[in-house]
């Protein structure tokens, strides 16, 4: 019996030695993970070092819940420089249970009810709300009320990028480019010259591609391929391997996209969608096929007027949502 108690004694020291040598390890690991993500997350932040951090916009969104999220996406011609009209639309639909992820455009020529105005193309919502006040977030409270009161669809979060820096984030995201299946020869008006075929695309080509618009199609044709370019940037960045490139990208996102969404917000739900998320995103354009009329008024030209409640009976089946 004595001699089994020093036994024992050296047994539960050993124990104890392996589960610190255990602890230390993650400890470590822990450690090295945070200065990865640290060291990526600045480096993202110097290659937009030509450009300046992005001021934090308040956006008074709908409240939160735990089914789903939207988020109003928009594309610019210019970002703070001058006064601008929205040139994308796009609301990206997260549901949260699944990691679905959905994508509706409106088209820039909509004749919207605009809050506080006359009707006017839904473009021209956000120059109005920047014109009145000078302030971007006047411009996004504006365009995203003008949706709410014309669909009684939820905004929570925005995102605003203008064109120049999405090339840059582009070529940051997919160095590599991102595959895209060019459908015809292209080059009026975009700034570059794009062959038919499926080819890897640059940030300028996969821009060039995505406003393309001379041809039988016009805007509707432009409305595609850029809800084309957004199903081909998730397909790029929900890779498993992808993954590691979140931190630098976020870090370089600072510099060149407008949001209200915090860091921390982007890289999880990133992650998640990434981990959980089918590959596939479901696209939607309003206004749907035979709603619609084109009409032209003296004050805002050339428009597209649409049947309110049939887009809005569309809109509410595909995104599965509850709509005022």
């Amino acid at each position: 019996m004595e001699q089994e108690q020093p036994v024992r004694r050296k047994r539960r020291k050993k124990k104890r030695l392996r589960l610190r040598g255990i602890l230390f390890l993650l400890f470590v690991a822990v450690l090295a993970v945070g200065a990865y993500i640290f060291m990526q997350f600045q480096s993202g932040h110097k290659l937009a070092e030509e450009s300046t951090d992005m001021p934090v916009i308040e956006f008074d969104g709908d409240e939160n819940n735990g089914d789903f999220e939207n988020i109003l996406v928009l594309g610019v011609d210019a970002r703070g420089e001058e006064i601008s009209r929205t040139d994308t639309m796009m609301m990206v639909s997260h549901n949260k249970q699944t990691d679905e992820v959905k994508v509706t455009s409106f088209m820039r020529d909509i004749y919207a009810t605009i809050p506080g105005y006359q009707s006017y193309k839904l473009n021209t919502a956000y120059y109005l709300g920047v014109k009145e006040t000078g302030k971007v977030e006047d411009g996004v409270a504006l365009l995203a009320d003008t949706l709410r009161t014309m669909f009684g669809v939820e905004i929570h979060h925005f995102a605003m990028i203008d064109f120049k820096s999405f090339e840059k984030l582009v070529d940051i995201a997919a160095p590599n480019g991102v595959e895209v299946d060019v459908e015809k020869a292209m080059s009026k008006n975009i700034g570059v010259k794009l062959t038919p075929g499926v080819q890897n695309l640059n940030g300028k080509e996969l821009l060039g591609y995505a406003r393309f618009r001379a041809d039988e199609e016009g805007d509707f044709g432009r409305v595609r391929r850029q809800q084309q370019v957004m199903s081909a940037m998730k397909d790029e960045l929900i890779s498993v391997s992808a993954i590691p490139k979140y931190p630098k990208l976020a870090g370089a996102a600072q510099g060149y996209i407008q949001t209200d969404l915090t860091v921390g917000d982007q890289i999880k739900m990133a992650t998640s969608i990434a981990m959980n998320g089918g590959t596939g995103v479901e696209r939607l354009t309003l206004p749907v096929e035979n709603s619609y009329s084109f009409a032209s008024y003296s004050h805002a030209g050339s428009v597209i007027e649409m049947n309110i409640e049939q887009n809005k009976q569309a809109l509410s089946g595909f995104l599965s949502q509850p709509l005022e």
